[in-house]
C-alpha cells in the first residue's frame, strides 16, 4: 500500500498524535492508523519569512511535517484571501467578502511555497490528499515542480452556484488549479452539480468528471460511548443539578456569521414569547468558542449575540431562571458530548455548512432508550442524510420558534423513531467510510461520481427499502 500524504492548511499537534486538532484529525483517525502517512501544513507559527524546508516530527505511523508562515503570508494568505474573500464567498455571502490584489499574491505565494517544501519529501508512489480552500492552487503547483503523484482534493465546505463563485476575483485560476485535481469530493451532490457547473463553463468539462459527493462522518460508536461514559461526570452532573428537572436545548459552534447564532437566539425568544407554556421549563445552553477575534466582523457578531443574550434574558428570566446560558470559551469535546448526552433538543441552524458534524455528534450522544430532538437548517449539508430531524429554514425565527414548540412536546414514540433512523445513518457513514470511498476514487479503484454517491445507508435508500418491503 502506497504513503497517504494529507496535505491541509494546518496539522494536528504531534505531541498529542493529532488527538486535539479538531474534526479533520478524527476523520483522518482511520485512514492514517492503517497505513504509513505524511501530514504536512503550516506549524501555526510566524516568522519573517515563510519556511522553504520542512520540520518533521514522527509519531506511530504518521510524520508530521510543518513551515511556518512569514507575518506577511499570514496576513495576505490566511487573513486576506483564504478568511476575507474565499471563506465568505464559499458560503454564499459574496456582499461581505473583501477582495485585495495583495492577499491574492500572497494565497498564490503561499501555496507554491506550500509545494516545494513538500515536493523533495514525497515518494514516486505516494498518495497525496489535500483538503479544502487554503489551497486550492497547490496540486498546480506540485505538477509544475514535475509531481506526477495521484492527488486529490476535498471541500469541507459548500460550493457556492457558479454566478456566486464568479463574483470571486481570480475565479477561473481557482478553478484551474482544481483540474489538476485526480479526484475532487465535496460534502453533497448539490455541492458536486455547482462546482462541476462552474468547471464546465470555464472550458474544464473534463476536470468535471473527476468531481464526487462524499459526505463526511464522525466516528460513531467512539462518540455514542464516550457520551454514555461521561454523563456521569462532575461537570454533566452540576449542569443536569442546576437545570433543577428542566429540560436543555442545547447549540455548540464556532463564532461565526455562518452559524446563524443571532437567528437561532431570536427563534428561541421567540419560542418564548409565542408559547408562553415552555417558560421556566427549558434552559439553552449555548458554547460558541471566540474565533478570529481579532477581524472586525466576528467583534461584531460577538456584540450582537451579547445584546441578544440580554435582552432575552433580561425581558423572560425570573429569580431561579435564565432562559439562555452563553459560552463563548473552549468546552472540551468529552464535557460537550455528556451535554449532549442529557439535552432534549439540539439546535444546529447553520445560515449555511458543508456538512455540520455536530448535528451527526448529537445524534451520536442520545441515550437510545429516550433520545432527544435534532432541530437542523435545511442548509446544512447533513440535512440531506438525517431525515429524521425537525428540518427549519434558520433565516426564519418563527419557525425556529415552531420546531421548538414542536421538539419539547414530542411524544416518547416519535422521538424514538426519528433517532433510530438518523441513528441507522450516522452509524453507518462513519469518518472510515468516508476516508474509505474517497481513496478508492482518488486511487483509481473506482470512478469518483460513483464512489461519492455510494454512500452505505441514506433516507432514499431507506424508503426504497420499505416500498419493496
Amino acid at each position: 500500500m502506497s504513503r497517504l500524504v494529507v496535505v491541509a492548511n494546518r496539522v494536528p499537534d504531534p505531541r498529542e498524535g493529532g488527538a486535539t486538532a479538531g474534526g479533520l484529525a478524527v476523520a483522518m483517525k482511520d485512514a492514517l492508523a492503517k497505513r504509513d502517512s505524511l501530514w504536512f501544513g503550516w506549524s501555526g507559527k510566524t516568522a519573517e519569512e515563510t519556511g522553504t524546508e520542512a520540520a518533521q516530527v514522527r509519531h506511530g505511523s504518521t510524520t508530521y511535517a510543518t513551515i511556518d508562515l512569514g507575518h506577511d503570508d499570514y496576513r495576505h494568505y490566511y487573513q486576506g484571501f483564504s478568511n476575507a474573500a474565499l471563506w465568505p464567498v464559499l458560503h454564499y455571502r459574496l456582499g461581505i467578502a473583501r477582495f485585495d490584489r495583495r492577499d491574492y499574491g500572497g494565497y498564490t505565494r503561499t501555496n507554491a511555497a506550500f509545494a516545494a517544501a513538500l515536493a523533495p519529501l514525497l515518494r514516486p508512489d505516494d498518495t497525496i490528499w489535500i483538503h479544502d480552500f487554503h489551497l486550492f492552487l497547490m496540486a498546480a503547483e506540485l505538477r509544475r515542480l514535475g509531481c506526477r503523484q495521484r492527488i486529490g482534493f476535498f471541500l469541507h465546505v459548500p460550493f457556492p452556484p457558479r454566478s456566486v463563485f464568479n463574483g470571486l476575483p481570480h475565479a477561473a485560476q481557482l478553478l484551474e488549479g482544481l483540474a489538476s485535481m485526480d479526484a475532487i469530493g465535496v460534502q453533497t451532490e448539490d455541492d458536486a452539480e455547482n462546482l462541476r457547473g462552474a468547471l464546465i463553463a470555464g472550458g474544464m468539462g473534463e476536470a468535471a468528471m473527476r468531481v464526487g459527493a462524499f459526505a463526511i462522518g464522525i466516528d460513531a460508536a467512539g462518540f455514542a460511548s464516550l457520551a454514555a461514559r461521561r454523563v456521569g461526570s462532575k461537570d454533566v452532573v452540576r449542569l443536569r443539578d442546576s437545570l433543577a428537572g428542566r429540560s436543555l436545548a442545547i447549540g455548540v459552534d464556532r463564532l461565526d456569521y455562518t452559524k446563524g447564532l443571532p437567528q437561532r437566539i431570536a427563534g428561541f425568544g421567540a419560542m418564548l414569547e409565542r408559547f408562553p407554556r415552555h417558560r421556566g421549563k427549558i434552559t439553552f445552553l449555548q458554547v460558541a468558542p471566540v474565533s478570529r477575534g481579532d477581524v472586525a466582523q466576528y467583534r461584531t457578531l460577538r456584540r450582537e449575540l451579547d445584546e441578544g443574550v440580554g435582552r432575552i434574558n433580561g425581558q423572560m428570566a425570573e429569580p431561579d431562571w435564565a432562559p439562555i446560558r452563553y459560552i463563548t470559551r473552549a468546552v472540551a469535546r468529552p464535557t460537550i458530548a455528556g451535554f449532549m448526552r442529557v439535552a432534549r433538543i439540539g439546535l444546529v441552524t447553520p445560515l449555511r455548512d458543508g456538512m455540520n458534524l455536530v448535528a451527526k455528534e448529537f445524534v451520536a450522544a442520545q441515550d437510545p432508550v429516550d433520545p432527544g430532538v435534532l432541530v437542523l437548517s435545511r442548509f446544512a449539508g447533513a440535512a440531506v442524510e438525517l431525515d429524521g430531524a425537525l428540518v427549519v429554514n434558520p433565516l426564519d425565527p418563527d419557525d425556529i420558534a415552531e420546531a421548538l414548540d414542536v421538539a419539547m412536546d414530542m411524544p416518547a414514540d416519535e422521538r424514538l423513531d426519528r433517532w433510530s433512523r438518523m441513528w441507522a445513518t450516522v452509524r453507518a457513514n462513519t469518518a472510515a467510510a468516508w476516508c474509505r470511498r474517497f481513496l478508492s476514487a482518488l486511487e483509481g479503484h473506482e470512478a469518483v461520481a460513483e464512489a461519492g454517491s455510494s454512500l452505505e445507508e441514506t433516507p432514499k435508500r431507506r424508503r426504497a427499502k420499505r416500498a419493496e418491503a
